[in-house]
């Protein structure tokens, strides 16, 4: 009864949080982490102890594989290059400088435990991240930020792993890249493999709220074989997540997306609540376990203060250098972009003359034709008779057309044939999108501030800490030092950051060029239904005087333009021509349109 009785005032909590903090203008988060330390410390209430495995393993993988699906799968691939950087590169330097500070300020630690706790407190926070999407910065520097955090779990747990066995016996350096490779491959397969199976299987479920419940258990199908293997089971939710937000508009019916994204959303705001309050409310008991030890809880805050502040030092040039890449790349990129062009505009030019010659060639073909169709009569008149007669007249389309669209499609294949143009184009357009992309939205120092500031640590440092062995020298210490690094990175750069954002001011979102954009996209949409109404046209005026038949017919065109549509959306998101923003307010329209008709029973 009493643990109902928490579970019900948790939720309570956790609603209450999320109602009251935009009207204070704080994030819910930071009220869930401060309600969770107010209520560890009141008198009735017993001490919070959480299996680090129900963190790691039970909470963590659902909340990130629903942060994959949202996640633009376009832009996603573009940022891959900085995400993969301060993913691992940046995790293990900052393991590196902090397992040295941490092995010089506590006496008898170690290098190896120095490195352990430098890789404890390291990552950022994926929950963290929901508190940079309420501040309002671009979506390029929230899909660093949550990318960047989707993913640098995997690095610091593998490196907390070695880092532990070291202490041990000796691990070399190729040991430690071994067992990264080894877990993010396998887990990288796994979740590849499990995202394409759940598409597959749930394409042919046709109850939504069956197809929901199967979603739910994709997460755990991807990060417990990843476990058992040894690999890293969040990043097999994350691919798994990936593959599925990516794929999931072409194999799921739109009633099952939106079904999917309610009830989604109601288990992450649970979730994310729930491990906020966890993080506040382990606090009283840290407490104790470090009094235990006769250490004071002073030691920790100074030790996480120190901590925290070279963590940000380090994450502040790591970034630095990182900004200067990308700027190298992106003037690179620019003196690129009217070799592009030049390229685009040969293979048009190449398409418009073999298509005039295409034409030509039909017109003489239907010139031969229109020859021997005047000889036959004198054919006749020399006596071959009307039935050889007829016989010249049917085969002449048989010879002079199929020649000539033999000779335009050997044509095709010496050119390399045209599916292969094709991918060639298509890799043209979504390299010259993609350089528009970078210069359009430039990542300069003012965006990289926030990045710096915005990187929270969370509930994964404190999971990881409560990893350490219970035979770890000074475990309690290490523990409250991860605990304070979080908490304190919570309430002071999240606390902060809304303010943080209007002193560095980076650059606004161009709502005139987001509108532009829209607008474009709409134009797209209703292009693709005038030419199928076109198209379908004398069939639909038919159809009208058919009674019920003809307005099923009418309802079959409606589904066809609206799969149209989607199709070229998606079409053009595989090119990287619009945003995701402007393609998924485009795409739920559709889906809105559609099941608006299948309500009215039109489907």
């Amino acid at each position: 009864m009493e643990v109902l009785v928490v579970i019900v005032l948790g939720l309570l909590g956790i609603a209450a949080a999320t109602t009251i903090a935009p009207r204070l203008r704080v994030a819910s988060p930071l009220l869930l982490v401060v309600l969770g330390i107010g209520v560890s410390f009141l008198p009735f209430i017993p001490d919070v102890e959480i299996d680090p495995e129900w963190i790691l393993a039970g909470l963590l993988p659902p909340l990130l594989y629903a942060s994959a699906i949202a996640m633009p799968s376009m832009e996603f691939r573009r940022e891959f290059g900085a995400i993969s950087g301060l993913s691992i590169g940046l995790v293990v330097v900052s393991s590196g400088v902090l397992g040295l500070l941490f092995a010089w300020l506590i006496p008898d630690l170690g290098l190896a435990l120095g490195i352990a706790l430098g890789a404890i407190v390291s990552p950022t926070d994926a929950v963290a991240t929901s508190i940079v999407k309420r501040v309002g910065v671009s979506p390029r520097i929230v899909t660093v930020l949550e990318g960047e955090s989707l993913l640098n779990d995997a690095s610091a747990l593998v490196l907390l792993r070695s880092a532990i066995a070291a202490t041990a016996a000796s691990v070399t350096f190729w040991d430690v890249v071994g067992d990264f490779v080894f877990a993010v491959g396998v887990a990288v397969v796994l979740g590849w493999v499990v995202g394409r199976v759940n598409l597959w299987v749930r394409s042919r479920v046709k109850d939504a709220t069956v197809n929901t419940v199967i979603s739910f258990t994709v997460p755990f199908l991807a990060s417990l074989p990843a476990d058992a293997l040894g690999a890293s089971g969040l990043v097999a939710a994350v691919v798994a997540g990936l593959v599925t937000g990516r794929g999931a508009i072409r194999s799921l019916a739109p009633g099952h997306r939106i079904s999917d994204a309610q009830n989604w959303r109601a288990i992450e705001l649970i979730l994310e609540g729930t491990v906020f309050l966890i993080l506040g409310l382990e606090l009283s008991t840290l407490i104790d376990d470090l009094a235990n030890e006769q250490l004071g809880v002073e030691v920790g805050v100074l030790l996480a203060l120190a901590a925290l502040a070279a963590v940000i030092a380090v994450r502040a040039g790591y970034i630095a250098v990182t900004l200067w890449i990308l700027a190298r790349r992106r003037r690179r990129a620019a003196a690129m972009r009217p070799r592009i062009e030049q390229i685009q505009q040969r293979l048009d030019a190449h398409d418009l003359a073999e298509r005039a010659e295409g034409a030509v060639e039909v017109e003489e073909a239907a010139e031969a034709e229109r020859g021997e169709g005047t000889a036959e009569p004198a054919s006749s008149a020399v006596g071959s008779g009307s039935g050889s007669s007829a016989g010249s007249a049917a085969d002449a389309p048989g010879t002079a057309t199929p020649g000539a669209s033999s000779r335009r499609g050997g044509r095709r294949d010496r050119g390399g044939d045209g599916s292969r143009l094709h991918r060639v184009r298509r890799m043209l357009r979504r390299k010259a999108a993609d350089i528009d992309y970078f210069l359009a939205v430039p990542l300069g120092w003012r965006e990289g501030a926030v990045i710096v500031w915005a990187g929270m640590r969370g509930a994964v440092t404190l999971a990881a800490a409560q990893t350490l062995p219970h035979d770890t020298p000074g475990r309690s210490l290490l523990i409250i030092t991860a605990f304070f690094v979080a908490a304190l990175s919570l309430l002071i750069q999240g606390g902060t950051l809304g303010w943080f954002v209007r002193l560095v001011k980076p650059a606004p979102i161009d709502r005139a060029a987001v509108e532009a954009e829209r607008a474009e996209v709409d134009r797209l949409t209703i292009e693709v239904a005038r030419r199928i109404s076109a198209d379908r046209r004398e069939a639909t005026e038919a159809a009208r005087s058919k009674g019920e038949e003809g307005r099923e017919i009418v309802r079959q065109l409606r589904l066809e333009i609206v799969a149209a549509q989607r199709e070229a959306l998606l079409e053009a998101r595989d090119d990287g021509i619009y945003s995701s923003s402007a393609l998924s307010s485009a795409l739920d329209a559709l889906d809105a349109e559609q099941i608006s008709m299948e309500l009215r029973g039109e489907s």
